[in-house]
Parts: C-alpha cells; sequence; structure tokens
C-alpha cells in the first residue's frame, strides 16, 4: 500500500517545526520530507537534516532538471521539495510529511498525486503568531513584519486545505493532527 503525502503548512511561526518534531518522535511510520532551500542555516540546523542548504545556482539547475515537486521563493531565499525522497517514501508505504509554505502547498494540490492529504496549520491569533516569531530570537524586525503581512494573506488560504487546526496547545494540536493522519 503506498504511504500518504500529508502536507502541512501555514503562516511562520504557527508551530509546523514543532508539530511535525512531535509527530515524527510519536509514530515510526511517519517521515520528513526534508526540503531544499538557498537561505542561511540558523544555528542548530544541519544540512541533510532540516534542509538540504544549496547555493542560488545549485537549485535553479535542479529546476531546469526538474528535479522539484515544487518550489516557491519566500523573504528572497528559494524553498523547495525534492521528487526523489517523495517516492521512495510513498513506494516504501511510509507516510511522508512535508512542511511547506502556502503557496507550495497549492503546487502539490496541483500536482495531482496519489493519497494526499493537506493540513492547514494556523495560530489562535495575530499577536500569539507575532509573539511566537519574536521569541524565536532569529529575526529582526523588519523581516518578523514582513511575516506578518504575508501571514495575513496565507490565512485567507487555509480554506483550500482538507484539514484546517487551530495550534492554540501544542500536545491537543499534535494528537489533533496525529488522529488526522491515521483516521481520515
Amino acid at each position: 500500500m503506498k504511504g500518504k503525502i500529508v502536507v502541512i503548512s501555514g503562516p511562520s511561526g504557527c508551530g509546523k517545526g514543532t508539530v511535525i518534531a512531535k509527530l515524527l518522535d510519536r509514530d515510526s511510520n511517519l517521515k520528513l520530507s526534508v526540503s531544499m532551500t538557498t537561505r542561511e542555516p540558523r544555528a542548530y540546523e544541519c544540512h541533510g537534516r532540516e534542509y538540504y542548504f544549496v547555493s542560488r545556482e545549485e537549485f535553479e539547475k535542479r529546476i531546469a532538471a526538474g528535479d522539484l515537486l515544487e518550489y516557491t521563493v519566500y523573504n528572497g531565499n528559494y524553498y523547495g521539495t525534492p521528487k526523489t525522497e517523495l517516492a521512495l517514501a510513498q513506494e516504501q508505504g511510509t507516510d511522508i510529511l512535508l512542511d511547506i509554505e502556502v503557496e507550495g502547498a497549492a503546487n502539490v494540490r496541483k500536482a495531482g498525486l496519489e493519497n494526499l492529504m493537506t493540513i492547514f496549520l494556523a495560530p489562535p491569533s495575530f499577536e500569539e503568531l507575532r509573539k511566537r516569531l519574536t521569541l524565536r530570537g532569529t529575526e529582526d524586525s523588519e523581516v518578523i513584519e514582513r511575516r506578518m503581512e504575508r501571514a495575513k494573506k496565507e490565512i485567507l488560504e487555509k480554506d483550500k486545505y482538507d484539514y484546517i487546526v487551530i495550534n492554540d496547545d501544542l500536545e491537543t494540536t499534535v494528537d489533533e493532527v496525529y488522529f488526522i493522519i491515521n483516521n481520515k
């Protein structure tokens, strides 16, 4: 049986990474599709674990070769999903999680993949989202403001997803997303 492709997306700072990490700890049949990006790694990030960090030239070669399921530009950097890991995991019957932005999720939906499920993870409020972005301490106020403006647009896309989950309590959110993946 082919594995599910589960897209989890939502605005930057809504908790996608934290929810996904907890799901991966809970279920050994889940695998994270590692995205590719041209942005610089954060201090705690490792090439091949959080992202494949590549040059802009390398990313553009991958686009030209058709190696990416989807890609987008976010805050001046490319982000995309390599096709290879996705196909392998799905053939092995492993459910694969894609942590991608709203624009990327729209492109994945257009690809018409089998066993695709989309989940929009939303913050409980814009105030809480701003607080989370600020507490991360990884961006300056100008970048946070750009992320907040983008979040307002992204939230308007939530009804295009199969499921919407409000991340107002981490454990409840993880339980809800886990239930959706395993029972729908």
